[in-house]
């Protein structure tokens, strides 16, 4: 048996075979070098591409000139920190990474769905330590595919042990309830009320269930009575303290044959899960390549004619919708914010008037004078958070500002592989990098005495509340900012948020 097909917890491992096992996150890139160097190969030139910023292409997807180098060619103190936001189609981005994905986990020797989702793991965070927590959809791709194996994992046939784990589960409800049901006898409020010992709380049914009747015994070792047990225990993902400080660290170096962190059938070799798990891959680039037609199709919804539509900078996704208003004869006048410093909005102008688009170009400080004419305002997007709200281009949330004054419509064009199941703890900060201020000034000009003492600040992004967005515009169709929450819960697993 070579190395690649050494199980976790395997006695018959060597020092050498074990620091390439594939138990701990931390140890897939060894693991890879020593059993898939190809695959390997393949992590590292995606590595160093998306160091070096080379998934920038054309607004269009792959076709014509970079939309990187007209913004770049726009204004006297353009620099190449300004292709960093409006010179990369995230899309492609997400394409390469749900493509590398499917490139390493469909020939690489894992056994279990426990094996790939470590694997995953182990290759979301190479991807976020390379640069990967500019661009959140990398590891939004990683986390769906999580998901889908979990998923894949979870549809276990009751002739694989389904019914005995039920009838095992069954055993232990009835273990606590008879427990609790003499604890409730034993209580001083139990002597009060004649009968109650022998019914259940509601709290306690609902404790009852399977993931939450694994007893703390180690209290009843020490010597307390079986009287101060916690009836109510803690739930699965917390039973164990090793298991939390791995999933909230992302450091698994616990003993996967003491601590389980997955359900004990991950563990279990399966036939036909690298099939399913490889179809459902296939279907989420089916799903990202039909991603702005999906999106186009409800245009007609929500553009109509003689409206006026206020937008701001440039953004791929917000362009094709607006041109495909246009094709099927809506006829209605575009006003888009400058975007300064960066100026993506001369690039989104230019093109919406070669497609016969009634535009009009302002300048930032004009935004609110003249948002009372606007009829709906729409907002590219570079990340959707869990609480609904928006993180946008920066100077997009005095367009969400202005609009709320004005009582007008903000609609974000997203797709759902922007959707972060992260929450904007830090407020602005969130998903947030500061880039150099040569855009903003010349450093020629910081001799000044006074300037000298300005401190100049230059964000990529800005945060937006849930309260500004009136809807979610996405692949799968419109949503409320409130609605996220569910869609959070079908894309992703709440283990793999972090």
């Amino acid at each position: 048996m070579t190395s690649a097909d050494v199980l976790p917890g395997s006695s018959s491992m060597t020092n050498n075979n074990a620091q390439a096992n594939l138990d701990d996150p931390a140890n897939v890139r060894r693991w890879l070098q020593a059993n898939h160097p190809k695959q390997l190969a393949l992590l590292d030139k995606f590595q160093i591409d998306l160091r070096l910023g080379r998934f920038a292409s054309s607004r269009d997807g792959g076709r014509g000139s970079s939309s990187g180098d007209q913004v770049g060619n726009i204004g006297s103190n353009s620099s190449t920190h300004q292709t960093y936001q409006y010179g990369k189609e995230r899309r492609l981005v997400t394409s390469h990474t749900v493509e590398l994905l499917r490139s390493i986990v469909g020939p690489t020797r894992w056994k279990t769905a426990a094996q790939l989702l470590t694997l995953l793991r182990g290759l979301g965070n190479e991807l976020h330590d390379a640069g990967g927590y500019r661009e959140p959809a990398i590891g939004n791709m990683v986390r769906r595919v999580m998901f889908i194996v979990r998923d894949e994992a979870d549809n276990v046939p009751s002739s694989a042990g389904g019914d005995a784990d039920n009838n095992r589960n069954m055993e232990k409800i009835d273990e606590l309830s008879e427990q609790v049901s003499s604890k409730l006898r034993m209580s001083p409020s139990s002597t009060s009320a004649p009968g109650r010992g022998k019914e259940l709380s509601l709290a306690s049914m609902l404790w009852a269930h399977p993931q939450h009747v694994t007893m703390k015994h180690s209290r009843q070792q020490s010597g307390e009575g079986i009287s101060d047990m916690r009836i109510r225990s803690d739930s699965f993902g917390s039973t164990d303290s090793c298991a939390v400080n791995a999933t909230s660290s992302n450091s698994f170096g616990c003993d996967p044959a003491a601590t389980q962190i997955y359900p004990s059938h991950y563990y279990m070799q399966r036939d036909g899960l690298r099939q399913s798990v490889m179809e459902a891959i296939e279907e989420v680039r089916g799903e990202l390549e039909d991603l702005h037609k999906n999106i186009n199709d409800q245009a007609t919804q929500h553009i109509h004619n003689g409206e006026i539509i206020l937008t701001y900078a440039f953004s791929s996704t917000v362009e094709w919708f607006l041109k495909t208003a246009a094709a099927k004869k809506r006829k209605f006048q575009v006003i888009v914010c400058e975007g300064a410093p960066h100026f993506g909005g001369h690039v989104l102008a230019k093109s919406l008037a070669e497609a016969g688009i009634d535009t009009t170009v302002i300048h930032d400080a004009a935004i609110f004078a003249i948002m009372a004419r606007v009829n709906k305002v729409l907002l590219p997007a570079h990340a959707v958070l869990a609480n609904g709200g928006l993180v946008a281009p920066s100077g997009c949330n005095i367009v969400a500002l202005a609009a709320a004054q004005n009582s007008v419509p903000v609609v974000a064009v997203a797709g759902m592989f922007k959707l972060c199941p992260l929450y904007p703890h830090e407020g602005q900060d969130t998903l947030n990098d500061l880039i150099s201020p040569s855009s903003v000034v010349d450093y020629s000009l910081m001799g000044d005495p006074i300037l000298s003492e300005v401190e100049f600040v230059n964000p990529v992004h800005d945060y937006i509340t849930p309260q500004l967005i009136d809807l979610y515009v996405t692949n799968i169709g419109g949503f409320q900012p409130s609605y996220i929450y569910r869609l959070l819960a079908e894309y992703y697993h709440s283990d793999d948020w972090e």
